[in-house]
């Protein structure tokens, strides 16, 4: 056995180089992939420096209360559609099965929570920063401890957003990750600091256009080339791709149960209650074209997002008893989409440009949105309260926060080039606060008997609860306790798909080793595997699909008993529009307060009190 991998290995290390130099980008690729970056740029010199508009912050964040509704719509897809979901979607069905279409498929539930319950608060109330919210509905405090968790996020996760297509783009040209993610991130950084929310909203639309091209034509191609719908149903069924789970067990990876609920309360977090998407919807001019938006929004995503998860599939049963990743061609299922589309397109004129550029459009929606938001947040939070600024001024302070953030995504890449599976780890950092965030929110909207001292309390509980549970975790997965191996693919039937690339990066001796990865280290008889667990039952190997929805239930699970502890004053005046339109309809509202006009002159007696005027007066007489 021993030998046998020591062949693979020192045959790999001759054949990757040969196979990379069959796949890799021609001039039309570049020119293709240029002309995206090009118009991208161009909006930004567009909207900076040509279009007529007042230089005021609400012109910048929000362009002025006007923005057409079909651009937003497009602009919240482009912006959710990361290159992490472009490149580790298609992985993640590619190694553990179809069950990520459930994550997809809450977006049918999110839509009409945020459009009858979420958004309609934040029309109500006029706010422009969703944080806003927080103030009113509780304190400043509130707002501010929220403000933190959204900034650790963006630091956390902007690096993820760029680093991902710069690792496709080193993948199919050989240039150096870092190099790519320096020039693409200035390119973002230029356009989002010069055009504001109208370089955003129309850099996705522009980029969005790209990203539904790409996953339809790869999504086709593909098919046509593993033989047809039909084989690549038959393949994934032969794999295991379709094996569904509805199992209850929490420490199941994931199962129609955790896709659903964790799926619902991503997107409602992140479409709703998150300031990079919140700025743009509250940019429309009324709620009516918020509604539209969202729907409008809501069925592309489902479209292209479908298409993305279908995309592993597909990639599975064309490397169906031929996998790159156990020839050593790709180092990580992170990395198998490119080679895929290289595989597959690589001799079409300018697709796998379409492609990277497809990656990094998603990429550099997410990238923008999440800029301009958060130089907003940084501003209006925790600049503007110190300093008297001009509207000039603000918008150029607003401008150097992007560049500086902009310089802090190129140095993260180099952190994030050593994550193994950056959808796990996408998930397990916002697990830590998301939940948190998304139940406050929450519970502002729907338990009026909850106050400020209760809010803050219920977010530190529900962060450092989690914090725990994941650290925990993690330390399982260290010592070997929790191991997600992938559903088994092999290499038995490279020979009989004449797959020459992988073909000439394996050993001939290794391809009778079986038909799954073998590892020399055994594994602890008491393990939890991404679809089973024979351990006794315990909260450190929930599944970090389930850290979201934990971390809002443990919000309600401190706020509701605590706020007997620490009841609402009596005194204390809540208005009703700050709660979800739905709770305001169960509340028993008291009677309405008349305008000084719309009182009586005088209040009419009764008959009781008639008399016993009369008989006062007939003995004062």
């Amino acid at each position: 056995m021993a030998s046998s991998v020591s062949n693979l290995a020192s045959t790999v290390a001759t054949a990757t180089a040969a196979a990379l130099e069959d796949l890799h980008f021609s001039l039309t690729d570049y020119i293709v992939f240029s002309l995206m970056l090009s118009a991208s740029a161009g909006i930004g010199v567009y909207f900076g420096f040509f279009s007529k508009a007042k230089n005021t912050t609400e012109e910048y964040l929000q362009g002025g209360k006007r923005m057409p509704t079909l651009p937003v719509a497009i602009s919240l897809v482009s912006s959710q559609l990361s290159g992490v979901a472009m490149m580790s979607v298609p992985a993640e069905t590619y190694s553990f099965g179809f069950n990520m279409i459930f994550v997809v498929w809450a977006m049918v539930l999110a839509v009409p929570v945020l459009i009858y319950i979420i958004v309609p608060v934040f029309y109500d109330n006029n706010v422009s920063n969703c944080y806003e919210y927080l103030e009113l509905r509780f304190s400043k405090r509130t707002r501010q401890l929220v403000t933190v968790t959204f900034i650790l996020n963006q630091f956390l996760m902007l690096p993820v957003f760029m680093f991902v297509p710069s690792l496709a783009f080193s993948q199919v040209t050989g240039y150096n990750i870092h190099l790519i993610n320096t020039v693409v991130s200035s390119i973002c950084v230029f356009y989002t600091m010069l055009g504001g929310i109208k370089a955003v909203v129309w850099t996705d639309v522009v980029q969005g256009g790209v990203m539904l091209i790409s996953v339809v034509l790869v999504a086709i191609l593909g098919t046509s080339n593993t033989g047809g719908i039909t084989n690549v149903l038959e393949n994934a069924a032969e794999g295991g791709r379709f094996d569904f789970s509805f199992g209850i067990d929490p420490r199941l990876r994931l199962t129609f149960f955790s896709g659903i609920a964790s799926g619902l309360l991503m997107w409602t977090g992140k479409l709703g209650l998150d300031q990079s998407c919140v700025q743009r919807i509250v940019s429309l001019p009324s709620y009516g074209h918020a509604k539209k938006c969202l729907l409008m929004a809501g069925v592309g995503f489902l479209l292209i997002m479908s298409f993305t998860c279908f995309t592993g599939i597909i990639m599975f049963a064309y490397y169906y008893g031929c996998d790159p990743i156990q020839a050593g061609l790709v180092s990580k299922p992170d990395k198998l989409m490119p080679f895929f589309i290289q595989d597959i397109m690589g001799h079409m004129m300018g697709m796998p440009g379409v492609f990277i550029s497809c990656v990094f459009s998603a990429s550099l929606s997410s990238l923008s949105a999440s800029l301009n938001s958060f130089a907003g947040v940084v501003y209006f939070d925790y600049i503007k309260p110190r300093i008297n600024h001009s509207e000039a001024k603000a918008n150029a302070t607003m401008k150097l926060v992007i560049v500086v953030m902009g310089a802090y995504c190129i140095v993260g890449g180099f952190i994030v080039q050593n994550f193994n599976s950056i959808i796990q780890t996408m998930w397990t950092i916002t697990g830590i606060n998301m939940g948190a965030v998304v139940g406050v929110f929450c519970l502002g909207m729907f338990v009026p008997r909850c106050n400020a001292k209760v809010a803050v309390s219920g977010i530190a509980f529900s962060c450092l609860a989690m914090l725990w549970i994941i650290i925990n975790g993690q330390m399982n997965f260290k010592a070997g306790l929790i191991k997600y191996d992938p559903l088994p693919n092999g290499l038995d039937q490279c020979e009989a798909k004449g797959f020459e690339v992988i073909l000439n990066a394996i050993n001939k001796n290794v391809t009778s080793i079986g038909t799954t990865a073998v590892s020399s280290l055994e594994t602890p008889k008491e393990l939890t595997t991404a679809f089973e667990s024979n351990r006794d039952f315990s909260i450190y190997d929930t599944s970090f699909y389930w850290y979201k929805v934990l971390g809002a239930l443990l919000v309600f699970a401190w706020a509701i008993p605590m706020s007997y502890v620490w009841p609402l004053d009596k005194e204390e005046k809540q208005n009703p529009k700050l709660y979800s339109p739905f709770v305001r309809s169960l509340l028993n509202k008291p009677s309405p307060v008349l305008e000084l006009e719309e009182l009586p002159l005088k209040t009419p007696l009764s008959e009781e009190q008639i008399k016993e005027k009369e008989n006062g007066s007939a003995a004062e007489a």
